[in-house]
């Protein structure tokens, strides 16, 4: 039976076909010819790293567990407009984040097809949303794409949190294409870091997430900015269901935050601030500004957000809460819940 078997595959018309080419097996790819097919694609910068680099120990697991048997990281970079991104109208800032994560997500999608074709297995997990929902509230991502970018050579994390390129700044989203092969050469880290100090991103942040000390109160963070992803819509449900009634409803939440949160579910998640990006004069093709005139820059860039008029969203009794209200007298704090348990 097991002959029989072995014999009608050996004829099969497929089987006939690919066993008449000659066998080609992929071997090192070479580094030279990826970056262009990452260029090509439109990334505007890559570098790469391996899987078992020390300093990514930690994302080794995931990265085997999503492709196995990886090998290497092509670490992507997609640079964003950046007076976009500086705008007090966040329609316009969040255009831009949503239309540079397509664009990663395109050129991460082209290169894996093209290192497919070329016989190599290769994975693209997403910049950022969809993710892996059904281990939240831990891990969702499925790589690290910030110490992935770092350990590539791609940039220095900034006190902020993000990445800034040596070139781009920090106005750039990050991507990842893992490939279960090696390259002919990788990248190193930066040997000195593009982040100038001077504290912007700490003046602009709403909420007080960014400290001078370089701490990071990622919960202020995430409950302001964060707002109309995932916890903040947990709260706005729960909202929903503790209401009596709506009028009792409308009473705490407000005609245009029913709105911004539509808008949010219907055309992708928006971030509330995201200004200490915005802010951030670092890098070759950002810094020129800010060297010429210091107080011009900080008038031009930083005072528009921080005199914007809006609602910050901040935890009961919270450090967040009495820095936006000692600092931003004009802005209207809301207390609220982070809709993550035990946050």
């Amino acid at each position: 039976m097991m002959l029989n078997r072995s014999a009608r595959l050996a004829e099969h018309p497929t089987v006939r076909k690919v066993r008449s080419r000659p066998a080609v097996k992929p071997g090192v790819i070479d580094a030279d010819w990826l970056r262009k097919v990452c260029l090509d694609a439109g990334a505007d910068d890559v570098a790469f790293a391996r899987v078992d680099d020390p300093t990514l120990a930690s994302e080794r697991e995931y990265a085997e567990a999503a492709l196995p048997g990886a090998l290497s990281y092509a670490s992507l970079v997609v640079k964003m407009n950046r007076d976009n991104v500086r705008s007090t109208a966040r329609s316009v800032a969040n255009q831009e984040f949503h239309r540079s994560g397509e664009i990663m997500n395109e050129a991460a999608h082209r290169i894996t097809r093209t290192l497919q074709d070329a016989g190599y297995r290769a994975i693209n997990p997403s910049m950022s949303f969809p993710m892996e929902m059904d281990r939240f509230p831990g891990r969702i991502w499925v790589v690290a794409h910030k110490p992935i970018a770092v350990a590539a050579g791609n940039g220095v994390m900034g006190i902020h949190r993000n990445v800034i390129h040596p070139r781009f700044g920090n106005f750039v989203l990050l991507g990842t294409v893992l490939v279960a092969a090696p390259i002919s050469s990788y990248g190193e880290p930066l040997d000195y870091s593009p982040c100038l100090e001077c504290k912007l991103c700490v003046a602009a942040c709403p909420v007080g997430a960014v400290k001078k000390d370089g701490d990071f109160d990622f919960v202020a963070c995430s409950v302001h900015n964060y707002r109309e992803f995932m916890g903040g819509f947990t709260d706005w449900a729960q909202t929903i269901a503790d209401s009596a009634d709506a009028a009792e409803f409308r009473s705490r939440v407000s005609d245009s935050e029913n709105a911004s949160m539509w808008q949010s579910l219907s055309f992708k998640a928006n971030y509330k601030a995201a200004y200490c990006l915005a802010v951030c004069p670092a890098g070759e093709e950002v810094i020129e500004p800010y060297l010429d005139n210091r107080k011009a820059f900080m008038d031009l860039v930083l005072k528009p957000l921080q005199e914007k008029k809006e609602t910050l969203y901040v935890l009961p009794n919270s450090a967040a809460k009495e820095h936006a209200e000692r600092r931003f007298p004009h802005k209207h704090v809301k207390v609220v819940d982070s809709g993550i348990s035990g946050l």
